[in-house]
């Protein structure tokens, strides 16, 4: 089995298409993944990209998505050590990379600049990877 950390941008996409991640990995994020999904939905019906009735939809298939959420006191000490040594101002990309370093395989994001900051810190895989079996773990 692999273990994922799914970013909100991930999970958005996940979301929006509908597809089914194999059973053979585990999903984890931060548990601020739900204010951030909540964020960009509301936002994306602001701008009229979406309607709310579709940011609900996508709201539910967040939920049904099994995707683990954790927040303790280890990781939050580890993302703020990240954000320092990385230079970071805000704590939200580096919580991410922390649980990916204590506990998953691979980091799954759709941010290419976020992809490039920290290369050589975790590994991180595609969204196909997710959909794909097989795999490391």
């Amino acid at each position: 089995m692999t273990r994922f950390v799914v970013d909100a941008g991930a999970v958005l996409d996940l979301a929006s298409t509908d597809v089914e991640v194999s059973g053979e990995h585990e999903l984890l994020a931060p548990t601020l993944l739900r204010s951030q999904t909540l964020s960009a939905l509301h936002e994306a019906v602001a701008r009229g990209e979406i309607t709310a009735a579709v940011a609900r939809d996508r709201l539910a298939s967040i939920r049904r998505l099994p995707i683990r959420l954790l927040g303790d006191a280890v990781l939050l000490r580890r993302a703020w050590e990240l954000a320092d040594r990385l230079g970071w101002a805000s704590t939200y990309d580096a919580e991410y990379i922390a649980l990916t370093q204590l506990q998953a395989d691979a980091f799954v994001t759709l941010d290419a600049d976020l992809a490039r900051r920290v290369e050589g810190i975790v590994t991180t895989a595609s969204i196909d990877e997710l959909l794909a079996g097989g795999g490391s773990g």
